[in-house]
């Protein structure tokens, strides 16, 4: 079967609307792709879901095990699934980007963690989503690994259970309990530079931790790593002014954005902050993004950083927003439209038309992108990307949608629309471009008959279900 039939299944595999038999049938296909995109649709029957967690191809069972839309209680019975690398993928977790997935119920952790392949229990203590209250009942365990895994969940620890975890017999697990603690503790600080080396998290113990007077001194005269230090909240006033004036421009910028500053102290230390610099949030912004007076002086303040950080937390006071929304900087307006809850529309609407990182592409799915009136504003744009915006118009007329069908440039988006005619649908079914196709198999309106006709023209078997024939 050649790439353009591969294009069209896979179209049919998207289709919200494609019924069960449909979906069984190319979970029979020999294409490992079209399985997986079966088996990592976010709402499935229950007989799909059935088929699924028996599917002779592991592949597409651990598919499944990473299906973030998929009910956790499904997922679980996983868990009795005869292959280890379908245990790895569910301990593993879902691989979604910003998205909350629902955590697999307590037993299926259990058993995971239970697993005679320590590859498995590993995976899932090292980089799985296990929810906290699963790692804080690995405090005591024999495994150090396990131990280790216990510190990330130290907020719901008793006390006494963190002085055990903090005099562990492993150094490994001593460390990273002192990663939790370092910022309150001089003793730990000192200990976690002593031993860290040149390892990952030297850094954030160099900018978290309590310094004593001799470490911090050290730590300066030495040279390395010194953007770090500068970020340091027990820094002494000193050293702080002195690495005010440091030749390296990330050391000065550290600095002039320390929580102790004011407006015109910032001011006053030599920083700039490129439109390109990728910059984390400030933590100490981050602790308070709640405290709408706070976050009003930071939205305020005409340090690019503090706004940057002003702008991802959800406490936000409106007037702030509407502030923020104008601001000169690029980033600062790109994380207001990803992060905050309600971003103005208008807003939305400017940085995905103008912008030019390519964030600025998801930002349709955002709460609040507006779509009322498009048609009239962008119907007739030279620009292609504004034209398809069009057709989220609930009011667009029948007549702009042909047009738009028909265009090069946005028949393939016009595709997938669900007021297409069926008979244009069915015309761009057999378009000679094969993404335009593959949006017309995508189609909700698309009738199931027709699915079930393009399943027996791309030559998909049908298959036996209950001793029925499913495809007939």
């Amino acid at each position: 079967m050649g790439d353009r039939w591969t294009e069209l299944l896979h179209g049919l595999a998207g289709n919200e609307a494609a019924p069960a038999d449909v979906l069984l049938r190319l979970l029979g296909h020999e294409d490992e792709w079209l399985r997986r995109a079966v088996a990592q649709r976010a709402a499935l029957p229950q007989e799909v879901v059935e088929a699924v967690l028996v599917h002779p191809d592991r592949r597409v069972r651990a598919a499944f095990a990473q299906n973030g839309g998929a009910d956790p209680d499904q997922r679980a019975r996983l868990v009795d699934d005869p292959s280890a690398s379908v245990h790895l993928a569910l301990a593993h977790g879902p691989l979604a980007y910003r998205q909350r997935v629902a955590p697999l119920p307590d037993r299926a952790y259990e058993r995971l963690l239970d697993h005679p392949r320590g590859m498995v229990s590993g995976e899932l203590v090292r980089w799985g989503a296990a929810p906290a209250h699963i790692l804080a009942g690995l405090a005591d365990h024999e495994d150090p690994m396990f131990r280790e895994a216990a510190c990330r969940a130290w907020d719901q620890l008793a006390d006494e259970v963190r002085e055990r975890l903090l005099h562990d017999e492993d150094p490994d697990v001593r460390q990273a309990a002192a990663l939790r603690v370092c910022h309150e503790d001089e003793e730990r600080t000192t200990w976690l530079v002593g031993r860290s080396g040149n390892g990952w998290h030297l850094g954030e113990v160099l900018a978290r931790g309590r310094l004593t007077r001799e470490l911090a001194e050290r730590l300066v005269a030495r040279g390395e790593r010194i953007a770090a230090i500068a970020a340091n909240p027990s820094l002494p006033p000193d050293l702080v002014a002195r690495l005010a004036v440091d030749p390296d421009p990330r050391v000065r910028l550290q600095v002039s954005a320390r929580p102790e500053l004011t407006e015109s102290e910032r001011a006053a230390v030599d920083h700039t902050v490129d439109a390109e610099d990728r910059l984390p949030t400030l933590g100490w912004v981050w602790e308070r993004r709640t405290d709408t007076a706070f976050l009003r002086r930071c939205a305020r303040s005409a340090h690019t950083w503090l706004r940057r950080s002003a702008a991802v937390c959800p406490g936000l006071p409106v007037d702030a927003v509407e502030l923020l929304a104008r601001d000169e900087d690029f980033a600062v307006r790109l994380l207001l439209a990803e992060f905050y809850p309600e971003p103005p529309p208008e807003l939305l609407l400017d940085l995905y038309l103008n912008g030019t990182h390519r964030a600025v592409g998801m930002l349709v799915a955002r709460p609040g992108f507006p779509a009322a009136g498009l048609a009239a504003r962008l119907g007739d744009s030279p620009d292609p990307r504004a034209r398809r915006l069009a057709l989220r118009d609930p009011g667009l007329e029948p007549e702009l949608l042909d047009r738009l069908g028909r265009d090069p440039e946005t028949r393939a988006a016009a595709g997938r629309d669900p007021r297409l005619p069926v008979a244009r649908i069915r015309e761009l079914l057999a378009d000679p471009d094969p993404e335009a196709a593959a949006a017309a198999a995508a189609n909700p309106a698309l009738p199931a008959a027709d699915m079930r006709q393009l399943l027996d023209r791309a030559q998909v078997p049908e298959i036996l279900v209950n001793d029925r024939t499913i495809g007939c």
